[in-house]
Parts: structure tokens; sequence; C-alpha cells
């Protein structure tokens, strides 16, 4: 699904956050991208998403060559990615329900499908109940899950969470991560980028360890050892 080439990024200040990194991902994983801070995790992330262009290498997605898409081309490429963060980025004067309808109407999904898959998502990750709700009237661990809920409504194939638990309790990660593999047993793929052991351990999915900027351990069903 997923092909890193000998991908290396290099940035204006001459900064490596990738180097020489090749690695495969076939549909349907769930990987983690572990590594401290600043070790490359984002910078993956954002290649992927065609943010930023290798300097070197080539990565692929569905044999589609990621950094020679034109821009035109890139809405409908990333319309196959639903993208999680850690800080939610939810719109705050929008309800739940409406929060994740607008990912539909900016595809140009009809009421009729918005109003029946909204709350198929809402339910699948425990949030019907609270479709009418704002966001600042939700706990941190409801706020995440309508993220997870915008993400998939949209029927991706990828799935990419950088973080998501950085703001939650243990109990709360722990229960968000049971989401996750609730979603990928869906058939969808998940990658997940975070520095929290504990989390990939409970996973206990393939590992990928980045230190500054190249894979140093690549493990299916694995544990991360600091």
């Amino acid at each position: 699904m997923i092909y890193f080439d000998n991908v290396t990024k290099i940035f204006p200040n001459n900064c490596s956050a990738l180097s020489d990194v090749s690695f495969g991902i076939s549909n349907g994983e769930f990987i983690s991208i572990v590594g401290k801070s600043g070790a490359g995790k984002s910078t993956l992330m954002n290649l992927i998403l065609a943010k930023q262009k290798p300097n070197r290498g080539k990565i692929t997605f569905e044999n589609l060559d990621v950094s020679k898409m034109s821009h035109s081309y890139l809405p409908f490429y990333r319309r196959k990615i639903g993208n999680i963060y850690q800080d939610y980025k939810l719109l705050p004067k929008k309800t739940v329900f409406e929060n994740i309808a607008f990912s539909l109407e900016v595809l140009g999904k009809s009421d009729s499908e918005i109003k029946r898959t909204v709350p198929q998502a809402l339910e699948l990750c425990g949030i019907l109940e609270k479709s009418s709700n704002f966001p600042d009237q939700l706990s941190g661990g409801e706020q995440q899950r309508a993220v997870i809920a915008r993400a998939i409504v949209i029927q991706p194939k990828l799935i990419l969470a950088d973080e998501p638990t950085g703001n939650l309790d243990v109990y709360t990660a722990e229960e968000i991560m049971k989401l996750f593999l609730k979603i990928n047993q869906l058939g969808i793929t998940i990658i997940l980028a975070t520095h929290n052991k504990d989390i990939v351990n409970m996973l206990n999915k393939r590992v990928i360890v980045i230190e500054d900027g190249r894979i140093i351990r690549d493990e299916h069903e694995g544990k991360y050892h600091l």
C-alpha cells in the first residue's frame, strides 16, 4: 500500500529529518512509528500527506508516486486519508454532528447520505448521545472520539494518527487505542506516531523505531523499549 524507498528529507537549515528511510506497509496493517520528539515521526506523516516532498527517494501510495502528484490531484488523494491530531482541531461553534458532517459536505455528499453515515460513525466511536453537544461540552476523550469519527466518516483507506493520546490520561488513552484496534479490524490501515511505549506495548502490533531520522528497528508484533 505504502512504500518508502531510500527517502531523505532535509530542511533549509541543513537539518536532516529523515535519512535513507525504506519500509513498506501492507493494506490493513496497524503500524506504530515510535521515537523521541524530533526523531522524524511528524515529517514521515507529512511526506505521506504530500505536505512536504522528499529531497531524495520515492514514496508510493497504491503505486502512485506521491511526490509527483499534481497540485490539482492532491485533494482527491488526501480524501483517501483520515487525519487524527493531538489537539483535536474541532470547530468550536459547530456541534459534534455538524463537525463530522462538515467533512462530508466538503466532499459534496448529499443530505440523505450525511444523515445516514454520521450517526453510524458516532455510534462506532461511542459518542452518538453527544451528537448535539459542542466541543467545549465534551471531555478530552470524547473530543478525541469525535475527531476519530470525523476521520472515519469519509471511509478512508488509511488513518494517520499523530500523538493522538498525548493529552489524555492513561485509562482514556487505552480506551482510544481499543477504538483504533476496532477500526483496524474493519480493514482500515492505521499509522500511529507516538513516543508512548506503554501504548505501543499494549497494542502489540508492528513497531518501527526512528532515531535521528533513521529506522533503527522494525519489528512485527514487537515491544518498544527506550
